[in-house]
């Protein structure tokens, strides 16, 4: 897939992060993670990113992503295309990109950089340095230490023809008109704000109308039909799967730092598609938010 065939997919239907298989001991699963991409790829998502945020990727070492990419891989040919997560320092960065194109995969996502701040000409070096590093399609996460300016983007837009998405979590909306009127059709753009459905309908009036949603792990049929409700301007089936689902999931997302991984993981392990643990530093749910999340599942109906 040429970059911009991988923008032309990206830009219309949802996308989704699966998480990643742990056993008790935290060692990645490759059974489990086939059997969860055999349920999750045929609801039809227009892409999965394996080895993501929601994937745990900062919690990886190098092997393991090798092997959580190339199973995605493999197991998703010909039904849905997979991106990976590449991030860290530079030349580390690199290496991921490199090796996901290696092992097949479409295009990476680049998770913000590691620890330290930096000023806008480090952070071009570094996106630049990744995107000539490897031929197929990358997109830049805005999130955290990566904060990018219109006229950073602009710079890279002209050095880098296979960037060809920008993905905002950090949901400064003046920073994010500021960016679309500026690069226009340029890249395909996501809303990547954790549980991205609360700000979905706010972003499309932006010119957002691409994110990824998390819970498609594992309530695929409700976030679908969310999905394409605020496709067609449906308030009414927004505003009541809000109401009863989304702003529910919040107050127990919302408890704790990191939750935003460790609820999507409870919610697959209560739908029967357990994915194990949360690595450390990430803990995972109380019994009692479990029980809270189990009957908000339950109220929505079967998956």
């Amino acid at each position: 897939m040429s970059p911009q065939e991988l923008k032309a997919t990206l830009s219309s239907g949802l996308l989704s992060f699966p998480v990643t298989d742990f056993d008790a001991n935290g060692e990645f699963r490759a059974d489990a993670y086939i059997e969860r991409l055999e349920w999750l790829a045929p609801y039809g998502a227009s892409a999965l990113f394996a080895a993501g945020g929601t994937g745990e990727f900062f919690s990886l070492v190098p092997g393991e992503f090798t092997d959580i990419v190339r199973t995605a891989v493999e197991t998703c040919r010909g039904k849905v295309p997979i991106l990976a997560g590449a991030g860290g320092p530079t030349r580390l960065a690199i290496d991921y990109a490199r090796e996901a194109e290696r092992v097949g995969a479409q295009g990476v996502l680049l998770l913000p950089h590691y620890l330290t701040e930096a000023s806008q000409d480090g952070l071009a070096a570094h996106i630049e340095a990744v995107c000539q590093s490897v031929s197929f399609g990358v997109v830049v996460y805005n999130r955290g230490a990566c904060r990018l300016t219109p006229e950073t983007l602009t710079r890279l837009a002209d050095r880098c023809p296979n960037l060809i998405g920008f993905k905002d979590g950090i949901g400064d909306i003046e920073l994010m008109v500021s960016i679309r009127r500026k690069l226009g059709d340029r890249f395909t753009y996501l809303g990547g704000l954790p549980t991205a459905e609360v700000y979905a309908e706010a972003y499309k009036a932006l010119g957002v109308p691409v994110y990824s949603s998390a819970v498609f792990n594992f309530i695929p049929k409700t976030a679908l039909e969310f999905y394409h409700a605020v496709a067609n301007g449906d308030t009414a089936t927004t505003g009541r799967l809000l109401d009863q689902f989304f702003l529910p999931y919040l107050e127990i997302r919302n408890r704790r730092a990191g939750y935003a991984v460790s609820i999507v993981k409870a919610g697959a392990r209560l739908v029967g598609h357990d994915a194990g643990p949360v690595r450390s530093p990430l803990t995972d749910l109380t019994e009692e938010e479990s029980a809270k999340l189990d009957a908000l599942i339950k109220a929505l109906g079967a998956q």
